[in-house]
């Protein structure tokens, strides 16, 4: 936990991020909005925004000594600490409660102290985060790299308001309600949809370009580096005059009016961008609400609902994983339109102000910047864009320009044999934190998951020898045995793509990438890391290292160029050096390797000798290979399946690789049989 003083860095000090303050506002006038989840590129003053929210918050009313932050006025009946009637009431700040990216399960939600409920029957509960963070804000920094489990429960305690743990037949429940905040950077991986629509509203953000708004940032920073406390104090009337604000619209909250046709816009919005569900119309409500607290109105107007449109929709349209976070201003605008009262259109056509409501100034807030969803710096696709022409790599060999990849479709799974230790995923069988129990085994560390039958076998050969008088077992430490789950890890799937002259028919080579885009969304939502390599002309290069971001991947295979010669060796080792350094970084992750090519080796006079040998290579230090075929044409060499043996692989052709494509042959075979027994009948 976190607990900022006096000496913070002030929220209003901070230059611009106009979306952004106002979304973190709206959420601390009506915490029910359910949070903001930051996107935007390194070093924007995500984490400074954030942190700074905290002092200004309202204080809270706690029951004097709950480790819980119980409200005095309707305190959990299901608390811990409690029964709580006729205690005293103490006051205090709202929290700020960091979750760190490594944290462990127990530390989220808390631990029971195992040894002592078997031993003496005592539920001695040690809360967690979450507890920590009721009526207060949880706070995650780079909330796409947190491991799923921990994001599950999340989502169960921000869904419910509530905190279950269970361990071995003892429950502990408790209340969690707290303000979510999210920041990451969609360079490093994007979060899957169900967890992006847990959050009610999402801002994307990017550095000015604007050369005074950045001079202004730098010389405010020297400032508060140079003097914290003093800086802080320069800013401490504005922050007061917000902070009473922010009360000002808490209280006046209950009595804003959603009238009818504020609710039709709103609906009516959401279901022509096709949105998924009914969260979307709630938090699109909530958010309005609180729009116009925020202005100090009692009524939701047009320009509320389309501000609570900007922050509410973008990251809920998306349709696969790798369409970016958007809205498309021209059809919010004709959908408002169309559900106006007579005689409300805009006779200019441009329709209210998209700065908000209220006015700007210190502690701002409310007159934000219209959202610009398209902008390159605030989706990560600035970096997309290839170091250098297409013409120009690698080796000075000439390329033919891109071609656009088919439709992606479900793929076959493949998976590597064996049980890893590697971070839980879905792909293939390791032992995790998660799954179901298979064996037990002496803690290894700090005991989290009992194994009680495995225990008391332990424990039970020597009770008369330890005194056993009463019903309480005598337990060892020595007794205490844990479980082992068998669940799934994500891999690294490295892709070694041929984009040499032999691959450069366009139709060809838009399946192809067709193939590999499906492999990539397949590896998206096995929670895969994903690099690829790519080799023509001359060598291979490196052209996406490992990283969690596949989204990057398929924009990097998009701008993919063709032509040149078919140096496969390079390609290979080029691999088994990526494979190498990974092993070193990170020693539980097993890798897929994926080699995309129609095996063909040119270049040298033994160039297919030595490519055989290079694969030989990787099959030696056990690394896990596909091979998929992409040979084509009346007459076929089979070197992709030859290339495949020397990788101890498989090799799959590119109609093999779908995963309906058995089941598509059987129905095509029945269709076939069963037409020509019916023309057998009418001759």
């Amino acid at each position: 936990m976190s607990e900022l003083n006096d000496a913070r860095y002030p929220f209003t000090a901070v230059v611009g991020m106009d979306d952004l303050r106002l979304g973190l506002l709206l959420n601390a006038v009506s915490p029910a909005v359910g949070g903001v989840l930051v996107r935007g590129e390194k070093g924007t003053a995500k984490s400074t925004m954030v942190r700074a929210l905290a002092g200004l918050l309202p204080s809270i009313a706690t029951v004097a000594g709950c480790r819980f932050a119980c409200d005095p006025l309707s305190p959990d009946a299901q608390c811990p600490d409690g029964p709580h009637a006729g205690a005293d009431s103490a006051e205090r700040p709202a929290f700020l409660v960091e979750l760190p990216v490594g944290v462990s399960e127990d530390r989220v939600v808390g631990s029971l102290d195992l040894e002592r409920a078997l031993a003496e029957g005592v539920k001695a509960y040690e809360p967690g985060l979450l507890a920590k963070a009721h009526r207060g804000v949880l706070y995650i920094d780079e909330v796409n790299l947190l491991q799923d489990h921990l994001v599950d429960l999340l989502l169960d305690a921000a869904a419910m308001g509530r905190s279950y743990v269970e361990r071995e037949g003892v429950s502990v429940r408790h209340a969690a309600r707290f303000l979510l905040v999210g920041t990451m950077n969609p360079e490093e991986g994007e979060l899957r949809p169900q967890l992006l629509d847990r959050f009610g509203l999402t801002v994307e953000i990017a550095a000015t370009r604007d050369a005074d708004e950045r001079a202004e940032v730098v010389r405010r920073r020297l400032s508060y580096d140079a003097d914290p406390a003093g800086f802080a104090a320069s800013w401490a009337a504005r922050e007061r005059e917000l902070a009473e604000r922010i009360g000002a619209a808490r209280e006046l909250l209950p009595s804003v009016e959603l009238s009818d046709l504020a609710l039709r816009q709103i609906t009516a919005v959401c279901a022509a961008f096709e949105v998924d569900g009914l969260r979307a119309d709630i938090v699109m409500a909530r958010t309005a609400v609180a729009l116009a607290a925020w202005a100090g109105r009692t009524e939701v107007l047009e320009e509320d609902v389309r501000k609570a449109a900007q922050l509410a929709l973008p990251h809920r349209r998306r349709r696969n994983p790798f369409d970016a976070p958007g809205l498309d201003q021209e059809q919010l605008d004709r959908t408002l339109a169309e559900h106006q009262e007579p005689g409300d259109e805009d006779p200019d056509g441009d329709g209210p102000d998209d700065g908000g409501p209220g006015d700007g100034g210190p502690g701002g807030g409310g007159s934000p910047a219209p959202s610009e969803p398209d902008e390159p710096a605030a989706t990560g696709s600035s970096e997309d864009a290839p170091a250098a022409p297409p013409q120009q790599r690698p080796g000075g060999t000439k390329a033919s320009s891109p071609v656009a990849a088919d439709r992606p479709y479900r793929t076959r799974l493949f998976k590597v044999d064996g049980t890893g230790r590697g971070a839980q995923g879905r792909r293939s069988p390791a032992e995790t934190d998660a799954g179901h129990t298979v064996r037990a085994r002496r803690p290894q560390g700090r005991l989290t998951r009992l194994h009680l039958s495995a225990t008391l076998r332990a424990a039970a050969p020597h009770q008369v020898a330890r005194g056993r008088a009463g019903r309480a077992l005598v337990l060892r430490r020595d007794d205490l045995r844990e479980q082992v789950r068998r669940g799934r890890e994500s891999n690294l799937v490295l892709f070694v793509v041929d984009a040499s002259g032999s691959m450069a028919a366009r139709q060809r080579m838009t399946a192809v990438k067709g193939a590999v885009l499906s492999l990539l969304m397949d590896a998206y939502q096995r929670r895969d890391k994903i690099g690829m390599v790519t080799f023509r002309g001359s060598g291979a290069e490196l052209a996406l290292p490992p990283t969690s971001s596949v989204e990057v991947g398929a924009a990097r295979l998009e701008q993919l160029p063709t032509g040149g010669r078919t140096p496969l060796e390079a390609g290979l080792l080029r691999a088994h050096e990526v494979l190498r350094v990974e092993r070193l970084r990170d020693p539980d992750r097993r890798a897929l390797l994926v080699v995309v090519t129609d095996g063909r080796a040119t270049g040298a006079r033994d160039a297919l000798a030595r490519s055989h040998r290079a694969a030989g290579l990787l099959a030696a230090q056990g690394v896990a290979a596909v091979v998929l075929d992409c040979e084509s044409g009346p007459v076929r060499l089979g070197l992709a399946r030859e290339l495949a043996a020397h990788l101890n692989g498989d090799a799959v052709s590119l109609d093999e690789l779908r995963a309906d494509g058995v089941a598509a042959l059987v129905r095509e075979t029945r269709s076939t049989m069963t037409s020509g027994s019916m023309t057998r009948k009418a001759a």
